[in-house]
C-alpha cells in the first residue's frame, strides 16, 4: 500500500521558511517523478515544484522559481521542498504526489499518489 505523509506546514510571517517533507512508502521515490503542488480556496490545484528522475532535472512554477527547490533524499525515501522568501500568495494547502513513471507532467491528473496534504499560511 501506497502512503504518502507530508510535515513541515505551518504558519509563519512573508519572508519567512518552511521546508516540507513528504515521507514515502509502499513507494519507490527515486524511482519515479514527484512533485509539490498547492491548492487554494477557490483555485484549481497547481504544480509548485516536479523533480524527474535520473538527470532530467527539475520543473519550477514562475510563481516560486527562485525561492523554492524542490530536493529528494533516496536513503530516505523522502521528498522536500524548502521555501524561502514566503509571500502571502504562497497561502495553501501544499500537496505531495507521485507518478508511476519517471518523466513529469504539470497536470495534477497525471499523479496517481497523493498525500493528505499540508497547510501553509503566510501573513503580511
Amino acid at each position: 500500500q501506497v502512503q504518502l505523509v507530508e510535515s513541515g506546514g505551518g504558519s509563519v510571517q512573508a519572508g519567512g521558511s518552511l521546508r516540507l517533507s513528504c515521507a514515502a512508502s509502499g513507494y519507490t521515490a527515486s524511482s519515479n517523478c514527484m512533485g509539490w503542488f498547492r491548492q487554494a480556496p477557490g483555485k484549481e490545484r497547481e504544480a509548485v515544484a516536479l523533480i524527474y528522475t535520473g538527470a532530467a532535472g527539475t520543473y519550477y512554477a514562475d510563481s516560486v522559481k527562485g525561492r523554492f527547490t524542490i530536493s529528494r533524499d533516496n536513503a530516505k525515501n523522502t521528498l522536500y521542498l524548502q521555501m524561502n522568501n514566503l509571500k502571502p500568495e504562497d497561502t495553501a494547502m501544499y500537496y505531495c504526489a507521485g507518478r508511476t513513471e519517471g518523466y513529469c507532467y504539470r497536470s495534477p491528473t497525471m499523479f496517481t499518489y497523493w498525500g493528505q496534504g499540508t497547510q501553509v499560511t503566510v501573513s503580511s
